[in-house]
């Protein structure tokens, strides 16, 4: 692919720009706004997002970017007439539900639909990227609607063609969406992946490189930067058939198991790898000074939140954390 038929260029080759437009919050926040405590997080945000989708804004009182993102959440969400719901939770007074969460910087904001976690993202992002956001869970109104579905719609279906491998056809509805939207961070990050299953790691980390710091905060451009750190790891830590072989002899070879689950995540095969990291917090939650928790939750924030293997093991290790 080359020229004016490569997808990639059409949506990378030139200077991309974008601003956050911050809006003062409505004086009224009724009830669609509020904060909660460990003890209500169930009744508040469990069982409400049964009702409508619950935005969690996961911050702290010293941390400058939350005083940014959420007066434009305030906004969004009362704009929404109750569509969404925002439920903001200090990690200073509160910090055991964000623990369990994976989460390790805020601001941070997650959303739960039928009592489930479903979507999120970290940083104080623009208005605009808040709105796709809650677009995305079906909670805005107005004009944009069916656009905003359009968009959602087509990254949904870039998806699929690039987990069935037609990486052509993902970046093509990609580069689609980026010439109706340059600052949709869910289309940058999934032709920086079309560029990774391409081969073009390089190419890739390039590219997103160049975005500008707003973007650049996105979860998901996060998570496509911490892919490639993981492939350039892996790539250093030798052959696999050989750390299985040494894992048969030694099982409690935890430094031989270590490797060997961060060459299956770069294979994507985040299962097994999963369950290399439990298995050594099973056996000795020192090792590496917990190293395996933490490395789990690495996987995590380039996994997605709704990927079958994080959910899966995200359950393990809460029985592990709190059995």
């Amino acid at each position: 692919m080359s020229g004016s038929d490569n997808p990639y260029n059409a949506s990378f080759g030139g200077q991309m720009s974008a601003q956050a437009h911050y809006g003062a919050a409505p004086a009224d926040g009724g009830s669609h706004i509020k904060d909660t405590t460990t003890a209500n997080f169930a009744k508040d945000v469990i069982e409400e997002s049964r009702n409508q989708p619950v935005l969690v804004d996961f911050w702290a009182p010293w941390c400058g970017p939350c005083k940014q993102l959420t007066p434009v959440l305030e906004k969004v969400v009362n704009e929404g007439r109750g569509k969404v719901k925002l439920v903001k939770m200090n990690i200073d007074d509160h910090p055991s539900i964000a623990g369990q969460l994976g989460i390790q910087s805020i601001p941070a904001v997650i959303a739960f639909v039928n009592g489930r976690p479903a979507d999120g993202f970290m940083g104080a992002v623009a208005e605009s990227q808040v709105r796709q956001f809650i677009d995305r869970l079906g909670g805005a109104g107005g004009g944009a609607d069916d656009e905003a579905a359009q968009i959602a719609g087509i990254l949904e279906e870039a998806a699929t063609l690039l987990a069935e491998g037609d990486i052509n056809g993902a970046a093509e509805l990609f580069g689609a969406v980026l010439q109706a939207d340059p600052e949709n961070a869910k289309a940058l990050a999934g032709m920086a992946e079309c560029m990774i299953a391409a081969g073009q790691n390089d190419r890739a980390r390039q590219a997103l490189s160049e975005l500008p710091e707003t973007l650049s905060k996105d979860a998901g451009i996060q998570g496509v930067l911490k892919k490639l750190d993981q492939i350039d790891e892996a790539r250093k830590l030798g052959d696999p058939t050989a750390l299985e072989h040494e894992l048969a002899r030694n099982p409690d070879d935890h430094e031989a198991r270590m490797k060997l689950a961060k060459i299956l995540n770069v294979q994507g095969k985040h299962d097994e790898a999963a369950e290399h990291l439990l298995t050594i917090m099973r056996r000795d939650r020192t090792f590496d000074d917990d190293g395996a928790r933490r490395q789990l939750l690495q996987f995590f924030e380039v996994w997605g939140p709704k990927d079958p293997a994080t959910i899966a093991a995200r359950r393990r290790l809460s029985s592990i954390l709190f059995s």
